[in-house]
């Protein structure tokens, strides 16, 4: 395995006690990544994983992507480094704000996360603490990632299909969600109206978190044993297994795989 920061100016940039910005580390290491297919690029910065670990991490969930969803994505860079840090976004001028100001670094930082990512034109980079690693909270957030680039690129049948599947839920009045962001975003419109005709600015930004959250547990079902929790805030299982034949009639499993447990052959 390839292993970068080894050389003196390798860690020069990102030196015990230094960080350096996730924009820019991305720019300076993004001709070293290498290819793991068509698709999917990777790099292990300052970290060693174990053969298994890199199965874990790298190969399964790639693996487990539908071919007809990685056919919508851009190129995807994969970049595993020591720890990630969420610090106050930058501001422009005007006061909006300056894009990702999430930073990379050897060292534990004061607010540790899990996961960052940087857009471009041509690419999506996706950035994993590996220090911090699990693999069960890693399948989650890897599939989360895919499923928010995923829902940027949608097909326009699919998009329009989804929405009118969400807005159906809403005027039968089905309780819960799939997750806590689409649960909150569900909560604030019920709040703001009781009709959902057309497709205004509050039902759009529900549907697509909506759509985030469902594509999320289809991914992470199709590469893991899922148990879905039950609780106060969760859609009925006949309305979610709707959303996930939805999903799945759009993104089929890669062969040998499957989503509900009787398509699984002996």
């Amino acid at each position: 395995m390839r292993v970068l920061m080894s050389a003196p100016k390798d860690a020069a940039v990102l030196a015990a006690g230094s960080s350096i910005a996730v924009p820019d580390l991305v720019s300076r290491f993004g001709d070293d990544l290498l290819p793991l297919n068509n698709q999917f690029s990777y790099l292990f910065l300052a970290a060693n994983p174990t053969d298994e670990e890199r199965k874990e991490f790298l190969d399964e969930p790639v693996a487990a992507l539908p071919p007809a969803l990685v056919a919508i994505l851009p190129p995807v860079q994969l970049l595993f480094v020591p720890f990630l840090e969420r610090a106050v976004p930058r501001k422009n001028g005007n006061g909006s704000a300056k894009g990702n100001s999430d930073s990379v670094s050897l060292v534990r930082p004061a607010k540790p996360v899990t996961h960052s990512a940087v857009s471009s034109a041509k690419s999506e980079a996706l950035l994993f603490a590996f220090e911090d690693r699990d693999v069960g909270e890693h399948h989650y957030r890897f599939f989360q990632s895919l499923a928010t680039i995923a829902s940027r690129k949608l097909p326009g049948d699919l998009e329009k299909s989804y929405l009118s599947l969400v807005r159906g839920e809403l005027r039968a009045n089905v309780h819960g969600e799939v997750d806590d962001a689409s649960w909150e975003k569900k909560i604030a419109l019920l709040e703001r109206q009781s009709l959902f005709h057309g497709s205004n600015k509050a039902l759009r930004d529900y549907a697509t978190q909506s759509f985030i959250d469902t594509a999320t547990l289809y991914l992470h079902g199709i590469c893991c044993d899922l148990d879905v929790e039950t609780g106060p805030r969760q859609l009925a299982s006949r309305h979610l297994r709707k959303r996930l034949e939805m999903l799945e009639a759009a993104f089929p499993p890669p062969e040998g795989y499957a989503v509900f447990p009787e398509e699984l052959k002996d």
